[in-house]
């Protein structure tokens, strides 16, 4: 679902935050913002006659101090109870709050390594994610019941949501409200996760489902050498005894924390008979091994896409994709019209509504069948 916003420059996103953050200051204390206020004009001329990416590293260093600045000044009015002084109005507190929250945000964003990023400070929900292409904007999760072809639920998520996390949220919501007790779940591909899968099926206080997702066929990215598979656990799960014979507990959480890397030492690995197995040519150190905590779940996938079970419950899957494209091709559900993820939510929960009251209307009109006359 594509936003409904023009997604500014990075330069003039960080100078919105800033005037935003100075106006949103100056309803609460006027006085304050005189003094930073001049800086901004100063920041601005001296950096007029030069390049964008520098103008940016301007204008984020001063950013900077005007968080600083805005922390330190918070502090003291925390300390003098400022907030119960006449004048001073729950929503301007609220929008000043809201300021110091964002330019943290857009800062970090700034990052290398930043995920996440703000886009626009006009809908601060919207986000980047890919669906074939990039696009700015939300992504649409709902349930639908197989049978009657009714949408049970729906969830508002930003472009780079987690759909398979929000699996769960969904059919919770859907059988509080409906009253009704799902057995069974079919996703698409997004749900082969061994975290999600292990929620929905196995989690003490889940909701216990068959799901059927379409496993992945993964290929290891060195199939010549020693897989995961040919190493041995131990009962307690501490240690790895590799097909050489050596033996490490030496381990640490992998980078994704699904699993556990354990380490054999240098010392182990060079005189092994079989390290042209386990290692790749001139590499220096250990061998590292990958236990996911996930495997149970990874290998009972392919083996449930075999049964004819799951074969029977694929067929439905067109389903939902047919209801979706309904909602897009007649309901212009391609583009939201709102800003922010409640108000987007609003907009296609009203939107399921008219989908659901159409299919209703058929339902009703079909032919009794002779078991229930």
């Amino acid at each position: 679902m594509i936003a409904n916003l023009a997604i500014p420059a990075t330069l003039r996103l960080v100078a919105q935050t800033r005037e935003q953050r100075l106006t949103a200051a100056a309803c609460v204390a006027a006085s304050e913002v005189a003094v930073p206020r001049p800086h901004v004009a100063a920041v601005r001329a001296a950096s007029a006659d030069l390049k964008e990416d520098q103008q940016l590293r301007a204008r984020v260093a001063h950013l900077r101090k005007l968080v600083a600045w805005g922390e330190q000044w918070q502090q003291r009015l925390r300390e003098a109870a400022a907030w119960h002084q006449p004048g001073v109005s729950e929503e301007h507190a609220a929008a000043f709050h809201g300021a110091r929250a964002v330019a943290p945000k857009v800062l970090n964003d700034r990052e290398p390594e930043a995920q996440d990023k703000l886009l626009s400070l006009t809908d601060r929900d919207a986000r980047i994610g890919k669906h074939g292409d990039y696009y700015d904007g939300y992504w649409l999760d709902v349930s639908l019941d197989a049978d009657s072809a009714l949408i049970g639920a729906v969830e508002g998520l930003p472009a780079n949501g987690d759909e398979a996390a929000n699996a769960t949220q969904l059919i919770a919501s859907e059988e509080h409200v409906h009253g009704n007790d799902i057995a069974s779940l079919s996703v698409d591909r997004s749900g082969y996760r061994g975290d999600g899968l292990a929620e929905l099926s196995e989690a003490p206080d889940g909701p216990h489902l068959t799901v059927s997702v379409p496993p992945i066929d993964w290929l290891p990215p060195t199939p010549e050498l020693f897989q995961p598979t040919d190493f041995t656990l131990t009962a307690a799960g501490n240690e790895w005894h590799c097909p050489g014979g050596a033996t490490t507990s030496t381990r640490q959480r992998a980078k994704r924390g699904h699993g556990w890397k354990f380490h054999f030492r240098t010392s182990q690995c060079r005189p092994c008979p079989l390290r042209a197995r386990g290692l790749k040519p001139q590499t220096p150190g250990g061998h590292t091994v990958l236990k996911n905590d996930y495997e149970a779940q990874y290998r009972a996938a392919p083996q449930r896409a075999q049964t004819p079970a799951y074969q029977e419950v694929r067929r439905e899957q067109p389903r939902i994709e047919r209801k979706l494209a309904e909602m897009i091709r007649w309901h212009n559900g391609r583009r939201v019209r709102y800003r922010g993820r409640l108000r987007v939510k609003i907009q296609y929960v009203l939107t399921v509504v008219v989908v659901n009251c159409k299919r209703i209307v058929k339902l009703l009109q079909l032919p009794v069948p002779p078991q229930l006359a």
